[in-house]
This record gives structure tokens, C-alpha cells and sequence, in this order.
């Protein structure tokens, strides 16, 4: 992702102020068709419908919620901060989720500081202790971002708790759950006292369990690398942590820990190459390097001197071997493989989405014998159909859902799904003023709700509807 874009949608008191829904109102879309901004390959779920609110048009027979939004007060008396994206849904016991939600404030960012947790003219900052938080600006308060959770009850449709929950951070832009019940969060930025108004170098991965209750201790998670972290998904057979860079020129890491489900012990990081060709390029930009629906062999490929202070870790490991990804952004686990998104990949350079199966000697001594294979699964031939492809899940039914987080101000942002075939439709579009990414698609325990973000104005949303009905 890119904060750049965001300065112009989030350049007013109104990003903590939106007013235009009542707090957990059941919203029903309105009937009537709207206009085509999309191309589906398959029926998906039909035609999107016009909402009559102006905030997310859906098909016929689904329906949204406001969960939370940016400028409400949560019960540690803080604001819910601005640019929600990555997220993560986890059971809470009985009808209660937790939702773990990153903020991606960046830190030496004016305009981003006001739309942190201590509101637009700092007036609540007080209430976050400054220690508790993993860095301050230099006049010792907290930098902006971080992580919220809120706790919601899936049966009264209603939010029962919101509160802070990782401070001090910058650009929490994605990252993952973890199959032990906590929440990796990433910072895409590599900010440094030398660069910016800020105490401490970032760039780092932060662990918040979903049942903390408050702030969590804000430890860098060091050995899995310093760089623009984007998105990390956990295989649960191995421990395994797989971690995306959003970077023209980035890498797909894998983290080898020490202990499995044990990260701040340490481990192994490395960056994936095509097996036979060192320093390839999977984008497709001015050569095409491969096909949709062709396999790659991988090699893994050691880094070193992680925490890289000059931030050339992508520019060694490319000059190693490793093969560049355009943009890796969204990674989600499934059964048995992986897939995660490159945003600017393609001719067009309006995305791909790439399909990992990890060797079943992952990361063991014999890996080489059967090594891992990765396939470029989707590549954008049309930004109707697939318009830069962030954030990504595998829902409940099988299939892909992809956020899109697109520059245009003109060309609508929507949430897809993705087939097995590798079939594209639509199931969402942002009308919203703006036109902010999605982020932070995840579902219910249950299959039943799907959550997701806009960034701006910073609304978290419930969807609920025929999901099983896909048409493929």
C-alpha cells in the first residue's frame, strides 16, 4: 500500500467525524440496478444494487452493519483511530468474536498523528502512557498507530467492547492471524530517528493475542526481518511464518522459527527463487517471465544481517537469487497452499495473485528432493475485472475475496471473489466519497458474516447474506 494517495481522502477533521449511519443500525441495500464498473467472469452472486446510504453497494438478498468507525469513543476513553485495514476475526467463546484490527498511521506523518487514538487535536492523548506504547515522537508522545480490538456479539448484532490494543507503532498496514489466537501486525515502513520525527527505527512485526484486554507489550519481533512488511500468513503443520514486502522490487520471505508458535525466540529468515533462475522477475512487466497457470520449482534462500539498517535487505537477497514479486501485499493460508497477491504485477500492471503449495519437507534437510512450487494462479487482463488486488482471504465456501486498492478517484474500489478456476466476480463496491480501499476481509467462525474495512472514512462493516449461493 501507499500512504500517499490516502493524504488527499483523509485531509480533514470529517475522517474522525463521519456521521452519515447510526452505530449498529441494520442497513438494508436498496433495490434498483447500479452502474457497471466491474466485468464478472462468472454469475458470482448477480448484479450489485444501489445503497441507498452512498456507502456499499451489494447484491440483491445481502445486507451490512456498521460494527465501528473511526471517532467513536472506545471504553479506554480513547477515539477509534483513522485507516483501518489489515484484520482478523477469532472466537471469543459463545456468540462473542474479537476483532483485531491494524491502523495504518503513519508516524512522520502530520496529518496521520491527528487521526491517531488521541483525536484530531490531541485532546485524549493523555490517556495513553507514552511507556506502554513501542515509540514516541520526539516530544515524547505516542506515535499513531497500532492495533483496536473490538469485541462483537454475532447474536445481538451489537458491538460489546472496543479498546486499544498495540500503540506506538507506525503504518500498520496488514499481517496475519496466527493458529494459536493472536494477531501479527506489520508495519510497512522502515522510518528511523535519522529520517523522521520518531525515536526509534520501524519496520518491524508485532504479536497482539486477541484476548489481551488492554495494551499488549509492544516487542519487535527482530528476527523476521526490518522492511516493508506488508502481510504474513502461518502455516499451522509447521509453524512456518510466510511474510509479503510492498515493494516494486520486494520479495516473498519465510520465517523459520526456532519454536513453533514461539516467534519473539528467533529463527531463520529467507526469500524465495525460482529453481534454475537466480534474480527472476515474476511481475511480467517488460518480459514475460511466465504464463497464468504456470508452476515455478523454488529455492529458499538465506538472508542475512535481517534488521537491515540501510534498508537494502530486498536489493541482497534479489542479488542472491531471490525472484522479485511486484508489490506483495495480502497472503492467506488455505488447505495445503497459500496464496497472496502481487498489486502492480502484470502487463497492465493491475495485479496478480500467486499460489504457493509448500514442499511436504518444508524447510527440512531433504527439501530439495520435492521442493515447494509456486503458480501464478490470476494475472489482471482488464482493471474491470481485477483492479490491484490487496488485502486477500480464502472464505468459508472455497473461494478467493480479494480488496481491491486502486489509485483511481474515478475507477471505484470493489471486494471480488475468486473461483477455483481462477474465475473472477464481484461482490461489493465502495460509493463512498474517496473511493478508499478495502482491507481486512475476514469471516465469522460460523461462515455466516463477513467483516471488512473501508479506510476511509474508517468503517468497519458486518455483511451477512446467501453466501452458499454462489454461481460459478
Amino acid at each position: 500500500m501507499r500512504l500517499q494517495r490516502r493524504e488527499l481522502i483523509a485531509g480533514s477533521a470529517t475522517a474522525l467525524a463521519f456521521t452519515g449511519l447510526a452505530r449498529n443500525v441494520y442497513a438494508q441495500t436498496a433495490r434498483g440496478g447500479a452502474e457497471a464498473t466491474y466485468v464478472n467472469e462468472v454469475v458470482g452472486y448477480g448484479p450489485l444494487l444501489r445503497d441507498a446510504n452512498r456507502l456499499l453497494d451489494l447484491p440483491e438478498g445481502f445486507t451490512y452493519e456498521v460494527v465501528s468507525q473511526s471517532g467513536d469513543t472506545m471504553d479506554d476513553g480513547l477515539f477509534v483511530p483513522g485507516q483501518p485495514d489489515g484484520m482478523a476475526c477469532f472466537p471469543m467463546g459463545g456468540s462473542y468474536v474479537a476483532l483485531v484490527r491494524n491502523h495504518e498511521l503513519k508516524g512522520s506523518s502530520a496529518l496521520h498523528r491527528n487521526l491517531g487514538p488521541g483525536g484530531f487535536h490531541q485532546e485524549r492523548i493523555g490517556l495513553l502512557d507514552p511507556a506502554r506504547g513501542y515509540d514516541t515522537y520526539k516530544d515524547g508522545r505516542p506515535l499513531p498507530g497500532g492495533t483496536t480490538t473490538v469485541i462483537y456479539d454475532l447474536a445481538s448484532r451489537k458491538t460489546v467492547r472496543q479498546h486499544l490494543s498495540l500503540a506506538g507503532t507506525s503504518t500498520n498496514c496488514c499481517g496475519g492471524p496466527t493458529p494459536w489466537g493472536s494477531w501479527l501486525s506489520c508495519e510497512e515502513t522502515v522510518e528511523n530517528p535519522a529520517s523522521a520525527d520518531v525515536a526509534k527505527a520501524h519496520g518491524y512485526v508485532f504479536e497482539v493475542p486477541a484476548d489481551a484486554p488492554g495494551l499488549v507489550d509492544p516487542v519487535p519481533l527482530r528476527a523476521m526481518g526490518r522492511f516493508d512488511h506488508e502481510a504474513v500468513c502461518v502455516d499451522p503443520r509447521t509453524g512456518i511464518v510466510y511474510l509479503t514486502e510492498d515493494q516494486t522490487d520486494g520479495l516473498f520471505y519465510r520465517f523459520i522459527p526456532k519454536t513453533p508458535g514461539k516467534l519473539a525466540e528467533g529463527g531463520k529468515l529467507q526469500a524465495m527463487g525460482f529453481k534454475g533462475k537466480p534474480g527472476a522477475n515474476s511481475a511480467n512487466h517488460d518480459a514475460r517471465e511466465w504464463a497464468v497457470g504456470d508452476w515455478r520449482e523454488v529455492v529458499w534462500i538465506d538472508v542475512d544481517d535481517v534488521e537491515s539498517p540501510n534498508d537494502d535487505l530486498r536489493k541482497r537477497g534479489h542479488a542472491d537469487g531471490a525472484v522479485l514479486v511486484a508489490r506483495g501485499e495480502g497472503i492467506w493460508f488455505a488447505e495445503n497452499e497459500m496464496y497472496l497477491t502481487a498489486t502492480s504485477g502484470g502487463p497492465l500492471k493491475r495485479g496478480q495473485i500467486l499460489r504457493y503449495v509448500p514442499s511436504p519437507n518444508e524447510a527440512a534437510r531433504d527439501e530439495a528432493r520435492r521442493p515447494g512450487r509456486v503458480q501464478l494462479f490470476v494475472e489482471s487482463a482488464d482493471l474491470k475485472t481485477l483492479n490491484m488486488g490487496d488485502n486477500i482471504m480464502v472464505a468459508p465456501w472455497g473461494h478467493l475475496i480479494v480488496c481491491e486498492d486502486n489509485y483511481s478517484d474515478a475507477t471505484r474500489n470493489h471486494l471480488k471473489g475468486v473461483t477455483p478456476d481462477g474465475k473472477v466476480y464481484t461482490i461489493g463496491r465502495n460509493v463512498f466519497t474517496g473511493n478508499a480501499e478495502f482491507a481486512g476481509a475476514c469471516f465469522s467462525p460460523d461462515g455466516e458474516v463477513m467483516f471488512v474495512n473501508i479506510m476511509y472514512p474508517g468503517i468497519t462493516f458486518a455483511i451477512r447474506g446467501p453466501w452458499t449461493s454462489v454461481q460459478t
